[in-house]
């Protein structure tokens, strides 16, 4: 089995979309299922380790990554984990790096679970959406009981085990007119990564195409420059912002790191736990399965012509005023999915985001610039 031709990364979802909580902007087709049913519903053993080492053979990168998603992962257990990490070490080629990621809500995570997390050097992103009020407004467990202290214990346990943790935070109607007291609230439990993530779920049945929950597009703009004006005033190199970081990519002519942005996608697909392979974790549907990694090799079904045209899909159908836009190469037109507003010209249709993105990526560029040209004076160059 050969390596795929270029880098990837993969959500592998252990439990499936299983999870102990039903927020109420879960994308989960299988919101619904009984806690009860998670571990039954658990990649088998012999599964975990095929799909461990076939990863590992079609990786092409020096370190190859693994990053674990649901639903929530955690119910698969964590000796399913070490398991894993069991077969990892067993498997890794000599000379190279593994390393681990886990998405998690927090809320069961405990000293055991804290201690493997270090002692593996796992990375966690763990999902707040702000204050206690904030949180749970739309973060509970299914039987309406708020989940905030559950994840904050988590969180706090995390930190006291020395596991990098990155606040991953839903931003939506329920807290995008509240920016400064979302980002005051997570510095104040000392996060030094963040994650914003503008929440968009379609509604047939409404006028805008949109459900009450999504975050309205120009209000998604204005909590992006309220938090950037908080930050570039007092917290560079304290805080890292995950769109700040993408934003400033382009001020030293680097690829961006996150799918969204790039002009071309489709190197980060998902495996589901019963080995089906799809093209996205947002596209998970009979359209877009690729395969069962124990029957075609995943370099094969990355590679392919069925993914390759996925990926390429994105830039082919890049909206019209895209092409032109002055902030093209910070945004790449966003992610697919949120392509389905109309254009009135009768081209590809618009991205919802797109008001918001652009004033965003607009209101930072002098910052940007700057970079570049204070990274331009210190190569010698004008």
């Amino acid at each position: 089995m050969g390596a795929a031709g270029r880098s990837f990364q993969i959500f592998v979802k252990p439990v499936g979309s299983a999870c102990n909580l039903a927020c109420r902007y879960c994308y989960s087709v299988e919101k619904t299922i009984p806690v009860s049913q998670a571990k039954t519903g658990r990649m088998s053993d012999n599964l975990l380790e095929e799909y461990i080492v076939r990863h590992i053979s079609a990786s092409p990168d020096e370190i190859i990554r693994f990053s674990w998603h649901g639903g929530e992962p955690t119910l698969a257990g964590v000796d399913f984990f070490r398991k894993a990490v069991e077969i990892e070490r067993r498997n890794r080629p000599p000379g190279r790096r593994i390393v681990n990621g886990m998405q998690t809500n927090g809320t069961l995570i405990d000293e055991e679970w804290g201690a493997f997390l270090a002692e593996a050097e796992f990375s966690v992103g763990l999902s707040l959406d702000g204050p206690e009020d904030i949180h749970d407004a739309c973060r509970r467990a299914r039987d309406g009981r708020p989940s905030f202290r559950e994840a904050m214990h988590g969180y706090e346990i995390l930190r006291r085990h020395g596991v990098p943790v990155d606040i991953l935070t839903v931003i939506g109607a329920h807290n995008v007119r509240r920016p400064t007291e979302v980002y005051g609230f997570l510095k104040s439990i000392s996060a030094s990564f963040m994650s914003f993530l503008p929440l968009v779920e379609r509604s047939a049945g409404s006028p805008s195409g949109v459900d009450s929950l999504t975050v309205p597009a120009d209000a998604w703009g204005e909590f992006l420059c309220a938090v950037f004006d908080e930050w570039l005033a007092g917290d560079i190199g304290r805080v890292k912002i995950q769109i700040f970081e993408e934003a400033v990519r382009t001020a030293f002519g680097l690829e961006h790191s996150l799918c969204i942005f790039r002009p071309e996608c489709g190197d980060i697909p998902a495996v589901e736990r019963n080995g089906d392979v799809y093209s996205c974790d947002h596209f998970m549907n009979e359209e877009h399965r690729l395969g069962n990694i124990l029957v075609t090799p995943l370099a094969e079904l990355i590679d392919g012509p069925a993914q390759r045209t996925f990926g390429r899909a994105k830039l082919e159908r890049l909206p019209r005023p895209c092409r032109t836009c002055e902030v093209r190469d910070m945004c790449n037109g966003e992610c697919p999915r949120n392509r389905f507003v109309p254009d009135p010209a009768g081209g590809p249709d618009l991205n919802y985001l797109c008001p918001g993105y652009k004033r965003f990526f607009i209101h930072c560029r002098p910052f940007v610039e700057a970079v570049a040209a204070e990274w331009r004076r210190g190569r010698g160059e004008r």
